[in-house]
């Protein structure tokens, strides 16, 4: 078992969320100062240093849909999946209870109000299946960033960046429509923080789902295979 990955993707999970989450609530407390491109480079930055950071000692999932679909290809043992997606809930759930700790007292509405301590929704216009079909084309666009920067060989070596940019691109078509989320954890955590979980099955099924569509089209088809000598 990989214990040093496991609290590394703790960790990265922790920081991650505290400050993507903690970008919605305070540009809900300051009347829209961040708004959205500073939401979704909050977010993009928080990740790309995160898996630069831990890339080497977990493969910087942070991420219950990335870990899974890893699984699925036979990237990651079913053991070693268990232990990563516990310690991203985990993870999210300390960042949701440290937001509510941290935006209580000075601005209670980013927990009982809109912004939920950041825990994504859908927009009125979108419905529960548009919310899955945009979440898994989203994640689709994350998977393959993630195997063509971090996991493919031939990948540049730009550390977490590509990944990064992808969350804050995703973010910035898919957040006014439902959040952006792309992770399960993600939600999960300010969700149980907040005690917002409408919809929240959304935000597991379209990530997972995406998530393995794309690691299964990648590792089959774009994956250079060894040759037999």
């Amino acid at each position: 078992m990989n214990w040093r990955g496991t609290l590394a993707e703790g960790i990265g999970t922790f920081a991650f969320f505290f400050i993507g989450a903690g970008a919605i609530c305070t540009n809900a407390m300051t009347g829209g100062q961040v708004g959205p491109v500073g939401i979704a480079l909050a977010h993009g930055l928080a990740l790309a240093i995160m898996i630069s950071a831990f890339g080497a000692v977990s493969g910087g999932h942070f991420n219950p849909a990335v870990s899974i679909a890893m699984a699925v290809v036979g990237r990651l043992s079913a053991a070693q999946t268990v232990l990563y997606v516990i310690a991203q809930l985990i993870g999210a759930v300390i960042a949701g209870f440290v937001l509510r700790l941290v935006f209580a007292e000075a601005f209670p509405a980013a927990v009982s109000g809109a912004p939920h301590l950041g825990t994504p929704g859908l927009a009125p216009a979108v419905s529960f299946g548009s919310g899955i079909l945009i979440e898994a084309i989203l994640t689709f666009f994350l998977l393959l960033a993630i195997f063509g920067t971090a996991v493919d060989p031939r990948a540049p070596r730009i550390g977490g960046f590509g990944i990064g940019l992808t969350v804050a691109f995703d973010i910035l078509m898919g957040g006014p429509l439902t959040g952006a989320a792309m992770n399960p954890a993600r939600t999960f955590g300010p969700a149980l923080a907040s005690g917002f979980f409408d919809n929240h099955l959304v935000y597991w099924v379209g990530p997972i789902v995406g998530a393995i569509v794309a690691a299964v089209i990648y590792e089959t088809f774009i994956m250079e295979k060894k040759r037999e000598a």
